[in-house]
């Protein structure tokens, strides 16, 4: 018999439909106001700092909604943004400079929903409120620190190869590393070695024919800058994730520009605070026979340099370097056999490499950690950006007990939380390339909070258009459709809670008004052909039948081109144009199942299989 309803259909529809509004109930939640607090150098969150917290608040008479410790943060929840300002002002005093504390917005998803994964829909920063950053990389460091690294490369390879030499230095405004060798020999030697070990690289020859310069091709260098863009960004997020800054946004712009949005933070000093240092990490071993005191006086032993710990003690550090930190891949804090505060660290295998080398003869002496930030001067540069100011300080150094591999620890550290602390900076990454803001903007949650009032409000007045449209055209068949529209703006709004990554911007709101209108396309197409094969005398149920058969081949076109479009905009846009892109896409797929699928399930039910002379469409 002709329109009855499969089984399938029965079980489909309904549950994808009940699916969706189960992972669309969390949007119906207001975020609540929150504080989250972490540790910064030196600090740990604990138990006790959470006690701490709770009865300063209670005392200052400020309603804490919730106060909840989960790995090593805390997040506190407030009624109103006025308790939220308070309490930041007492966390501020009780907990010091040793702790990051953000302002915040925290979903208010009850616990029954967040344990099958439901959480609200990721909203970008034009409607949630936040901050934007524009960071610079300085690319000339990354390719100076890759000239750094040829220079100690190359000495290993010339002395393990027994060819002599008199100096090798790295040139970073020639963007060469010049060798001087005993004789032109040792010069045809030294190239034919350097060749086999990287084609890439470009020689030349000095006129007396003892010096060699070598430099990297074009190539390698635009290898080297996109590498240290794509680390950054990498390196980035994984700081903004250690802090629990939620749904941030990383992205390159141009050739040597990140953009950063940490939607929710509304506080500037603490969101570039939670940016980290822009640093780098770097192991170098301790010079235990040189004079430090002559090099306070400024004269520090050849191949040395003085540095100083973070408690101002004077360290004299080789100025080879063992490793950096870009080749740590893991990192966690423990307790060694005496009980005694450490850190594992875990690299990868370039990275156990060369640690390994650089440790083989090094058992016995001591291994220093060397935290590297660059903080912009008040000097201008040619760009028109500030020039960076390099700062060093020693963080901690050990003894190593054994060779080093892929796997090895730093002991010799005063406390569990400046353990855990040096791990949480090491499981973030060390910058490829310094940093610096140029550009800085904050959102405020006034102003996300208007825009989604007016875009609810477009929705809103296009979906009672549409909806009155159809009730009054196409009678029962029209409220038919309206049902159909309003299980589409379900499915959209519970597949943008459900897909990962999926972001609701203001543009976004945009693709899901153009949505709502073309929705009931489809439907105007089905119904406009069972009025066409009723005027040609066809019975009723063949009329439905052929209706939706008929046209299911013209919904399929005009929609899978739409689509195409959309995930060309997806593929080749950024920022506002991807986010409209996605409602888009989704809004295509689900109103494609609603009028096809959803429509005729309503249709088959109401008027399918009986005799009927006329249609109410």
């Amino acid at each position: 018999m002709l329109n009855k309803n499969p089984l399938w259909r029965y079980i489909l529809v309904p549950g994808l439909l009940l699916l969706a509004l189960l992972y669309a109930l969390p949007n119906l939640y207001p975020e609540d106001p929150a504080l989250h607090i972490s540790a910064s150098r030196g600090g740990v969150v604990t138990e006790q700092t959470r006690q701490q917290l709770q009865h300063s608040f209670t005392a200052q008479g400020i309603t804490v909604k919730s106060l909840e410790l989960s790995n090593g943060q805390l997040l506190a929840r407030f009624n109103s943004t006025e308790a939220q300002l308070q309490a930041r002002e007492i966390a501020n005093r009780e907990l010091g400079a040793n702790y990051i504390t953000a302002l915040n917005l925290a979903p208010a998803t009850p616990h029954w929903l967040a344990a099958i994964g439901a959480s609200p829909m990721k909203l970008g920063l034009d409607l949630r409120g936040g901050v934007h950053f524009l960071l610079a990389v300085d690319i000339n460091a990354a390719l100076e620190k890759n000239l750094t690294d040829m220079q100690q490369s190359f000495r290993a390879d010339l002395r393990e190869n027994n060819i002599r030499y008199r100096s090798i230095q790295a040139d970073p405004v020639a963007g060469q590393v010049q060798l001087l060798l005993r004789s032109a020999e040792d010069v045809t030697k030294a190239e034919a070695l350097l060749k086999q070990r990287d084609r890439e690289l470009v020689f030349s020859l000095s006129a007396d024919e003892t010096s060699l310069q070598v430099g990297i091709s074009e190539l390698r260098i635009k290898e080297i800058r996109d590498y240290a863009l794509e680390q950054n960004i990498t390196i980035i997020r994984n700081r903004v994730n250690e802090i629990g800054v939620a749904e941030p946004l990383v992205q390159r712009q141009g050739a040597d520009r990140i953009v950063v949005q940490l939607p929710g933070v509304q506080d500037t000093a603490q969101a570039k605070e939670i940016l980290g240092a822009t640093a780098s990490l770097e192991f170098r071993l301790v010079d235990t026979e040189g004079d430090i005191g002559a090099a306070i006086a400024g004269r520090a032993p050849v191949g040395s340099s003085l540095f100083y710990s973070r408690d101002g003690r004077p360290v004299l550090l080789e100025k080879r370097i063992m490793l950096t930190g870009d080749h740590i891949t893991g990192a966690s804090s423990g307790y060694d056999e005496y009980s005694r505060p450490q850190v594992l660290i875990k690299l990868d295998a370039k990275g156990g490499a060369m640690l390994s080398a650089a440790s083989k003869d090094a058992v016995g002496r001591r291994m220093a950690s060397v935290f590297t930030e660059y903080k912009p001067g008040t000097e201008i540069a040619a760009d028109g950006n500030r020039v960076l100011l390099k700062q060093q300080e020693v963080i901690n150094d050990a003894t190593i007990t054994m060779r080093l591999g892929r796997d090895f620890s730093i002991t010799g550290i005063n406390t569990s939380a400046e353990a855990q602390n040096l791990a949480t900076l090491l499981r973030a990454g060390a910058l490829i390339a310094p940093v610096q803001i140029i550009e800085e903007r904050t959102i405020g949650p006034s102003l996300g909070q208007e825009n989604i009032s007016l875009g609810l409000t477009a929705i809103g007045w296009g979906m009672a258009a549409v909806l009155v449209f159809m009730a009054v055209y196409y009678k029962a068949f029209g409220m038919v459709a309206n049902v159909a529209l309003l299980a589409n703006l379900v499915l959209i709004i519970g597949l943008l809670s459900l897909i990962p990554g999926a972001t609701l911007t203001l543009p976004g709101m945009a693709g899901i008004v153009l949505t709502v209108g073309m929705a009931v396309d489809a439907n105007v197409l089905i119904f406009e052909r069972i009025r066409e094969e009723l005027a040609e005398g066809k019975s009723v149920q063949q009329a439905i039948h052929l209706g939706y058969d008929r046209a299911f081949a013209t919904i399929a076109d005009s929609n899978i081109t739409t689509l195409l479009v959309a995930l060309v905009l997806f593929g080749i846009g950024s920022g506002p144009v991807k986010g409209f892109a996605v409602t888009l896409a989704i809004g295509i797929l689900t109103s494609i199942f609603t009028a096809v699928v959803g429509t005729r399930l309503l249709v088959n039910l109401i008027w399918g299989g009986r005799r009927l002379q006329s249609l109410p469409v």
